[in-house]
């Protein structure tokens, strides 16, 4: 019988543990997709105790708890930070062969040396010495990101964001690069008028000017682009239900912008033009900037509108959802394609029955001018668990090309998930390992480390250009 997280946790073959400590263990992380606030980096914001830093904006745990029978005043309300985690810490047993058991042991032990289970008993203690551990400068944020080996990371800014927090880091020259990721999904948003158009209004005093008219908001956009860009900005990122990719023309386009514009809300149909046509946009501003698009397709969200409009959105109440894709992304990435326009892509699915799907398309548009130009990202949400990892590369090894895979990403809005990466690579080594062991590929070392050093931090280096 193993032991629980020893050093070879996750490793069941002598190749997998080879590969693992030889060489994916040491290696820095290029952490291309999170959510982490830039101004907690710049600040270097030290937490007060160990719920602020692990249970606050964190839904993973919040489902977990609620699905325990924990009242909300401990999840997202205002009970005392210290009964909040007893409740988390109460709820941490029952989340047997969920990932969370794994990522909440991993990361007491990687950022705070903390061998115990988390359980009722165990909480006080540990909320204790980690509160305590945490006013040390030692466990600031920046030395938490130095801690997990962080040499690059990527959050996820909107065009009217300042970004005086990015630029503040890059005239600190801050060893850890921080870059903003460009976030257009709001300037999509035409669904509610009267957001859309303060929205518009916010997007025009960080370009310098007015939004009146359709162009201004092209031009408005493609100011705030030049910034990003300056600011190292190499990424876009897109959150949708599905592609969009319906036919029109500008002049509908400029009359539904108008619409809007006087507080109409446009029809479905109108919608869908108007998404399309600034996704085609944004989609050849990548191009010609030379960036990469991120789509991440398949969430429905704000499932339990009582909850949403009690707390807001973000709060653990999105799942699972179940559209179309192949046709609309089709026919989204063959318009690129056909003008030339087509930037490095990464397709990120939420639904499991998708895996083939996204992994085939994405090699129906691969052109040869860039290794594996064309990706189908890493498991995502509800997939980024062993099981959905697993899947995920298993696909990607069966229809494209696994050796240039550009990996992990975090996904996280906490400074303590990077041990996912630990537990990523863990699972890309054990996979490979396994098939070694069955004699399925052939037991070279050196090439299989290879293969895995660019999947775990080379891919992504070269891939991005950092």
């Amino acid at each position: 019988m193993k032991t629980f997280l020893d050093d070879n946790f996750l490793l069941h073959s002598p190749a997998a543990e080879e590969l693992f400590h030889d060489h994916a263990k040491d290696l820095p992380i290029i952490d291309y997709h999170c959510h982490l606030p830039p101004e907690e980096i710049a600040v270097d914001r030290q937490f007060g105790n160990l719920t602020k830093i692990w249970l606050d904006g964190d839904h993973y745990k919040w489902r977990a708890m609620r699905a325990n029978g924990v009242d909300e005043s401990f999840c997202t309300g205002n009970a005392p930070d210290r009964e909040k985690f007893k409740k988390w810490a109460g709820t941490v047993p029952m989340t047997i062969r969920n990932p969370l058991y794994h990522w909440t042991h991993l990361e007491l032990k990687r950022y705070f040396g903390i061998d115990k289970r988390l359980d009722a008993g165990t909480a006080d203690a540990i909320y204790d010495e980690v509160s305590e551990k945490l006013q040390s400068k030692e466990y600031s944020v920046r030395n938490l990101l130095r801690r997990m080996k962080v040499e690059t990371l990527c959050t996820t800014d909107d065009p009217a964001d300042s970004l005086e927090n990015h630029t503040r880091l890059r005239n600190e020259k801050f060893d850890i690069t921080v870059l903003p990721t460009w976030r257009p999904d709001k300037a999509m948003a035409v669904d509610d008028p009267a957001t859309y158009r303060q929205y518009l209004e916010a997007l025009a005093k960080a370009a310098g000017g007015t939004i009146t008219h359709f162009n201004d908001l092209l031009h408005a956009l493609s100011k705030r682009q030049d910034v990003f860009h300056d600011l190292g900005c190499r990424l876009s990122d897109h959150g949708l239900e599905t592609f969009y990719a319906d036919d029109f023309t500008e002049k509908e386009i400029i009359s539904i912008f108008n619409k809007v514009i006087r507080g109409e809300k446009p029809s479905t149909p109108e919608t869908s033009k108007f998404k399309t046509a600034l996704l085609l946009y944004f989609a050849e501003m990548d191009y010609n900037k030379g960036w990469t698009q991120q789509f991440h397709v398949g969430a429905i969200r704000n499932n339990n509108s009582g909850m949403y409009h009690l707390l807001g959105p973000d709060k653990g109440f999105d799942s699972i959802g179940d559209f179309e894709m192949a046709r609309p992304m089709s026919s989204f990435l063959n318009t690129l394609a056909s003008k030339n326009k087509l930037a490095k892509t990464i397709l990120y699915n939420l639904n499991p029955r998708d895996n083939e799907l996204m992994a085939t398309m994405a090699g129906n548009f691969n052109d040869g001018s860039v290794p594996g130009k064309m990706q189908y990202g890493s498991g995502w949400w509800f997939l980024d668990q062993k099981d959905g990892i697993e899947k995920q590369l298993n696909t990607l090894s069966n229809m494209g090309l696994l050796s240039r895979f550009v990996g992990m990403l975090t996904d996280s809005r906490s400074f303590l998930s990077y041990p996912r990466h630990e537990y990523f690579r863990r699972v890309l080594c054990n996979l490979i390992g396994n098939d070694v062991e069955k004699g399925e590929l052939p037991a070279d070392m050196d090439h299989l480390g290879k293969i895995v050093e660019g999947i775990c931090y080379y891919n992504a280096k070269n891939y991005f250009g950092f």
